[in-house]
């Protein structure tokens, strides 16, 4: 039998918090539902992930979505979950970010007009542009008393906090801000429901009072938890930083490596939230991941699937093709196929050493490869044995002690993979 969409993204972990009345809006009638998106970079990041795919089950279940673009409230900043302020951005560079995020939505979201439920994108600052300081405390300001503000968590976390200078007032108005774009969208897009993540909660809320106190209307909130890892730390982040939608920002390799890398506890959590594979299928996956935890089966479809959705079925097979590599499974095709960031990528740690053009160009000897030239054999005897021995390669290729080094070995233009036996890698690049 099928789930109804709350049914569906209670079993995946994905509902927190649901305001009562809300299943039934939904099954009484196709619905509006929206979240906001924080403009802060261009690129969104996987932790928006969860925020799309809440938008497209609700899209899949019939309902109609709305995506904001907060091009107003990214100029203020959102306090919920914050201990300090953060520094405002400027229009230029708002507008800049709106673009970035309303390209990567349209990748997940049907935008056509003529589907019956088509999604929508929107942008706060459209309507907050136009009014005064002056119109906003008098017509929206006076349905909101400031002991109601006060009582919101955002608000007392921060006024309670011993590390941090307080709340401006700039940040104190964001709730009602944000409590004005709900009853923005209910009025003109007939949009009956927010929904975000657990920190949004007293945010949400504020919206649905302020549709109650001015427009005599019922509106709903659901939340989804914050996703956290197993060992504590950050969901979302690398050493390296955020994973990125962007492939600019985060390789396809990379975003591939991330959820490959993920704990066996998390792997199970993740398949339910972040694939759309039916819940036959998703418990099978855990069965057999307990059976033989060695094979990695979670994390492989997790992988496989979260990459597909949001790069590419070809972007997949290249950071598989990547990935093996590292592991011998690959060719000295492969290898050159390989654009340079996604190369670097692979390679990042390994010990490098700086050759000229000019060098290359008149030829290097392996033996000088090896040793003079990087360093990354201690002598030209040690260098000739490992030669003998069968154990060296260049760009995943055995040669022998008389090959010569020369820009057709060129990666990317820019490098030449030295290797020792199975796991010793050395890059040498061009100045």
């Amino acid at each position: 039998m099928k789930k109804n969409f709350v049914e569906e993204i209670r079993w995946r972990g994905l509902l927190h918090d649901i305001m009562p009345g809300t299943e039934e809006q939904l099954s009484k009638e196709v619905t509006s539902a929206y979240i906001g998106f924080d403009p802060t970079a261009d690129s969104l990041h996987i932790g928006s992930l969860v925020q799309i795919i809440l938008l497209m089950h609700f899209q899949k279940h019939g309902h109609k979505p709305v995506a904001l673009l907060g091009g107003a409230t990214g100029m203020i900043g959102d306090p919920s979950g914050k201990s300090s302020e953060r520094n405002l951005l400027d229009e230029a560079t708002l507008t800049k970010n709106v673009n970035g995020i309303k390209s990567q939505l349209e990748r997940f979201l049907n935008f056509d007009a003529t589907t019956e439920n088509a999604a929508t994108l929107v942008n706060n600052y459209d309507w907050m542009k136009s009014i005064s300081f002056l119109d906003f405390a008098r017509d929206i300001g006076k349905h909101i008393t400031v002991n109601y503000m006060m009582a919101k968590d955002s608000v007392k976390n921060r006024l309670g906090s011993e590390s941090t200078e307080g709340m401006s007032f700039t940040e104190f108005t964001y709730q009602l801000i944000q409590g004005y774009d709900f009853l923005h969208l209910y009025q003109e897009n007939n949009c009956k429901i927010q929904m975000g993540g657990s920190d949004q909660w007293g945010n949400i809320t504020t919206g649905t009072e302020l549709i109650r106190r001015k427009a005599q209307g019922k509106a709903y909130a659901i939340t989804c938890p914050l996703i956290t890892k197993a060992d504590g730390t950050k969901f979302g982040k690398s050493e390296g930083g955020n994973i990125w939608l962007d492939t600019e920002r985060t390789s396809p390799y990379k975003f591939y490596q991330y959820w490959l890398n993920a704990s066996d506890a998390d792997a199970e959590k993740y398949i339910k939230i972040f694939t759309f594979l039916d819940q036959e299928t998703v418990e099978n996956l855990i069965k057999e991941q307990k059976e033989a935890p060695h094979l990695r089966v979670l994390q492989k479809t997790i992988a496989n699937e979260v990459t597909t959705m949001v790069h590419s079925k070809e972007a997949l097979d290249n950071a598989i093709k990547a990935s093996n590599i590292l592991f011998g499974k690959s060719t000295s095709d492969d290898l050159m196929s390989l654009d340079q960031k996604t190369f670097l990528d692979v390679f990042d740690g390994v010990p490098q050493a700086k050759i000229t053009k000019s060098d290359l160009e008149n030829g290097i000897s392996i033996v000088d490869g090896l040793n003079e030239k990087s360093g990354f054999l201690k002598s030209n005897g040690e260098a000739r044995r490992a030669l003998k021995e069968n154990s060296i390669s260049v760009n995943k290729e055995k040669v022998t002690e008389g090959f010569n080094l020369t820009t057709n070995n060129l990666i990317s233009d820019k490098y030449i993979l030295l290797q020792r036996g199975k796991k010793n890698y050395f890059l040498l690049e061009v100045e």
